[in-house]
């Protein structure tokens, strides 16, 4: 029965762990180069 609980936890973990609601949160480099390419002006 332990396993059983056990592995039911896990998956439920692991499916939560999947999710992006809001998509992946995007890295600090990825910001600064989006942020870059709208607000040059040249």
């Amino acid at each position: 029965m332990a396993h059983q609980k056990r592995r039911k936890e896990a998956a439920w973990k692991s499916r939560k762990q999947e999710q992006h609601p809001h998509g992946k949160i995007k890295s600090l480099k990825g910001l600064s180069s989006e942020y870059e390419d709208k607000n040059t002006t040249f």
